[in-house]
C-alpha cells in the first residue's frame, strides 16, 4: 500500500537509503536525503511509503521543476534485498499516477538518476537528456531523463 509519508517514516526511510549503499547512493548524499526528509516533514511535500506488511519497503516523491508544466520524480528508493521484485515499478507507476491525478496540468517529469537505474526508467518512457560522468560522486554518474506525462 502506497502512504502518505509521516514523520514516524523517518527511520524507516533512512534505513532504505542505507540499504542502498554503495551502488546507488554515495555516504556523502545521506546529508543532502535527512534534509530533504526535514523538508517534506516542514512543507508536508509530496513524498510517500510504499509498505507490506506494515513495513517499509520503497519510498520516492513528486515535485515541480517548472509550475505547472514540469514535474520531478525525487529520492525513490526500494530496499536493497527487494530489488526485482517490481517494487520499484509500482513505486514509479503510483508516483506517475499520483502526479496525473492531482496535478493534471504537468505535461513532462524529469528525474536525476544514475547509470544503475537509467534501464530502468527507460521502461517508463523516460529518455536521456544529459550524461555527466561522476556527476555524483567518483564513480556514480549522473543521468538527466525525462518522460511526458
Amino acid at each position: 500500500m502506497l502512504c502518505p509519508y509521516l514523520i514516524t517514516d523517518h527511520a524507516a526511510c533512512l534505513s532504505l537509503f542505507e540499504s542502498n549503499r554503495p551502488k546507488y547512493f554515495l555516504a556523502s548524499e545521506r546529508a543532502d536525503y535527512e534534509a530533504f526528509l526535514g523538508r517534506v516533514e516542514r512543507e508536508q511535500r509530496p513524498y510517500f511509503v510504499l509498505e507490506r506488511g506494515g513495513e517499509a519497503v520503497a519510498c520516492g516523491g513528486v515535485g515541480y521543476e517548472v509550475h505547472p508544466t514540469l514535474a520531478y520524480l525525487s529520492w525513490g528508493m526500494v530496499r536493497g534485498d527487494l530489488h526485482g521484485c517490481r517494487l520499484g515499478s509500482e513505486l514509479t507507476c503510483s508516483r506517475l499516477n499520483w502526479l496525473r491525478q492531482h496535478w493534471p496540468e504537468v505535461q513532462r517529469v524529469k528525474i536525476d538518476t544514475s547509470q544503475h537505474t537509467e534501464a530502468f526508467y527507460a521502461r517508463f518512457g523516460f529518455v536521456v537528456v544529459e550524461r555527466i560522468t561522476d556527476g555524483f560522486g567518483v564513480g556514480l554518474n549522473q543521468v538527466k531523463m525525462v518522460a511526458a506525462l
